[in-house]
């Protein structure tokens, strides 16, 4: 069942007298429960796109289409309530707060949230059910990054939108919090979106988008997306 679409979506920017197209025209369907990567270098358009569809920011012209709504007709206000309850975001840099414990790290996204999860079960889920009285300073950064999903998570969204959620850390911490990701779109039915320059990933994906100066180069499906273990970094 499709559950976001694309129609000839683009996005431009300013600077002086110069326009630049940071998405062009893009069209592509995503399905419920399925783990995506947008592939690309950087300067593609990824994080601009990742932006709309979380409702960050607006297109200019086409449709942002998220469960039959057209998110890009959207008010303001609109837009805060969607990205309130039915977006969880996870960042390369952790973006949390150094004078909250882990577990009140997490409870923060629980309270604006409709509908939240239990803030020490989430922890649990990614395996910090120890650590939930410790500081940020006290965590290493693979452990910050699982607060961070955490945090995301807590809010029970129906999206969870990642942009270069490995990008700061090795490749074995780089795994887990892969592990992590895929197995929300497994078990949970989570729709788990991750941009990233890095093509390691891609195996992983049940659907992948590569992306090339604004525009979508290929759509890819996967019947049988690789086990996270097997992929070479």
């Amino acid at each position: 069942m499709t559950y976001i679409e694309l129609k000839d979506s683009t996005k431009k920017f300013k600077t002086g007298d110069t326009e630049i197209i940071a998405n062009d025209s893009l069209s592509f369907s995503i399905e419920k429960g399925e783990l995506v990567v947008v592939l690309g270098a950087s300067g593609a358009g990824k994080s601009t796109l990742l932006n709309i569809l979380g409702g960050m920011d607006t297109n200019d012209s086409g449709q942002v289409i998220i469960d039959g709504e057209n998110i890009s007709t959207y008010s303001d206000k609109e837009l805060t309530t969607y990205r309130r309850h039915g977006v969880g975001f996870v960042f390369q840099f952790y973006n949390l707060v150094q004078n909250l414990t882990t577990k009140e790290n997490v409870e923060l996204a629980s309270e604006i949230a409709k509908d939240p999860l239990d803030s020490v079960d989430v922890l649990q889920q990614v395996g910090l059910d120890d650590r939930i009285d410790n500081f940020p300073a006290q965590l290493s950064g693979g452990e910050q990054q699982r607060v961070s999903i955490a945090r995301a998570i807590a809010k029970n969204p129906k999206i969870l939108l990642c942009d270069e959620p490995t990008g700061a850390l090795d490749s074995q911490t780089g795994k887990q919090i892969l592990q992590i990701l895929q197995d929300r779109s497994r078990n949970e039915g989570s729709t788990v979106i991750i941009v990233t320059h890095n093509s390691a990933i891609a195996p992983i994906a049940d659907r992948v988008i590569r992306m090339c100066d604004a525009k979508i180069q290929k759509v890819e499906t996967s019947g049988q997306p690789s086990d996270i273990n097997d992929i070479e970094w």
